[in-house]
């Protein structure tokens, strides 16, 4: 019976020591262990609360007035209502099965359900908490505040798909989508790039090649993903494409003015996304400690430059500079290094912000023009484009010449070092690749099943009202 089965982000089964004491009386040897276990800080715990609040921050209100203040205006509380209640439905799935699928120790693709409505996370009656790891040994943190913050990534990562489908989609086939999708994508990613045996499985030396053959394919590429870039931004910037090109073109678009009806909402949302986004990135340290200030200040850091980039390049190709450029590239910064946060350097930090505020603008301009899909808010020029720049970028600038911190090369020893750029720049490359692949084949096939049970999108009447008022019977505004 194990005291101390410690997946990092798979959080395994920890049983508190009161409970362990209680049902090993009379082994002495296993008893001490019990009696060392460590338990969660409290700060850690405090402050892991305190970011699982601001990611969820980032979803209702931020991500939703970010995009609805880019649609019209008859279309404003259709937006607020498919980021409200997307964000509701992922967290209740989460906890029914998706941690489970994600989270716990299976296959290399996919968990078990040995987390099924959170069973044994809490017991009540002994009043004892499961165990999660952290990044470092004899560091355990409480699985339920886990459960909580990662319910939050999968919630958001979501609705981020919405924006590549507002104005024209029903409203029951954003949510059948939203539950395909999320079990057929969401979860298996997850648990590819995440799932480990975490730092206290690296006990001996001949402990390392079990730990590792029971981690998630990506993670044992030896790919680099510190919050989401190719979980969160890449996997859903390529799912919102593919639902643009089913979905089809909105009515008029090309011949009609579609503006954004309130750049104030969309600044006010990127000014929230971006607050919130030091609990997404920060936070993934599982830890109040030196990575998680790192990976703050890379997040502050890039993603004033990435606002910089993009409004200048923007000044220069068309005269002036744009609110809606300036959100742009905040948002594109933040993508960018949401992969790198706490992988990367202040060096990287610099150059990452820098570089992709041109990338993403050239995303949702030339690249949009020449794939030629309705992506209504630019979810893959930014999301996509962003996340594959930062993911890729992790790769170089994890590099202690670099000014990178490296990465752990020996779990055992808790040796830090690095592979060599081109060995780590392929690893990145080849998750990349995984993701794009197979959330663009889930995506299509999901968006194809929605469309044979309820349909995809509203009637052509429907959409010319508003979906406000023809699918919800209700405005934003009523002036």
């Amino acid at each position: 019976m194990p005291i101390l089965a410690a997946p990092l982000r798979h959080p395994a089964r920890m049983t508190a020591a009161l409970a362990a004491l209680a049902a090993l009386a009379t082994l002495a040897p296993v008893v001490s262990f019990a009696a060392e276990a460590p338990l969660p800080n409290k700060g850690d715990t405090a402050w892991m609360l305190t970011s699982t609040a601001l990611v969820l921050l980032m979803s209702v209100p931020a991500l939703a007035l970010f995009y609805g203040g880019l649609v019209r205006s008859k279309n404003m509380l259709s937006v607020l209502m498919q980021v409200f209640v997307g964000f509701s439905l992922i967290t209740v799935l989460w906890c029914v099965y998706g941690y489970s699928l994600a989270f716990t120790e299976h296959n290399a693709i996919i968990g078990g359900l040995s987390r099924v409505f959170l069973s044994g996370i809490f017991d009540a009656r002994t009043g004892t908490f499961a165990f999660a790891s952290t990044f470092s040994k004899h560091t355990p943190m409480y699985e339920v505040v886990y459960v909580a913050f990662q319910a939050t990534f999968a919630a958001i990562t979501c609705c981020l798909i919405l924006g590549s489908l507002v104005e024209r989609i029903r409203f029951s086939a954003v949510l059948l989508f939203l539950v395909i999708w999320f079990t057929f994508s969401y979860c298996p990613i997850a648990h590819m790039v995440w799932y480990w045996a975490g730092p206290d499985a690296y006990s001996a030396a001949d402990k390392v090649e079990a730990a590792n053959a029971s981690a998630g394919l990506i993670w044992q590429w030896g790919a680099l993903d510190f919050a989401g870039g190719t979980v969160v931004h890449i996997n859903a910037g390529v799912a919102g494409l593919v639902g643009a090109f089913v979905l089809g073109k909105r009515v008029g678009l090309g011949r009609e003015p579609m503006a954004p009806h309130s750049l104030t909402m969309t600044m006010i949302g990127a000014s929230l996304l971006w607050f919130g986004w030091f609990g997404f990135n920060a936070g993934s340290a599982l830890e109040a400690n030196g990575s998680a200030a790192l990976a703050f200040m890379n997040t502050y850091l890039a993603t004033a430059c990435a606002v910089l980039s993009w409004m200048f390049a923007e000044w220069v190709l068309k005269g002036k500079p744009s609110m809606l450029g300036a959100a742009s590239g905040a948002v594109a910064g933040l993508v960018a290094i949401t992969p790198a946060a706490g992988n990367v350097g202040i060096p990287g930090a610099f150059v990452i912000g820098l570089a992709v505020g041109g990338v993403c603008l050239w995303g949702v301009t030339g690249l949009k023009r020449l794939i030629r899909a309705d992506d209504s808010l630019d979810v893959f020029g930014i999301h996509a484009v962003g996340g594959t720049f930062g993911a890729l970028m992790t790769g170089i600038f994890n590099s202690p010449a670099l000014g990178g911190p490296g990465s752990t090369v020996d779990w055992v020893q808790g040796t830090m070092g690095y592979p060599g750029i081109w060995r780590q720049f392929l690893a990145q490359f080849q998750a990349v690749c995984l993701v794009v692949v197979w959330t663009a084949a889930v995506a299509f096939v999901a968006f194809l099943v929605v469309k044979l049970l309820v349909g995809l999108r509203v009637p052509e009447d429907e959409e010319r009202e508003g979906l406000d008022i023809s699918s919800h019977g209700e405005r934003a505004y009523d002036l």
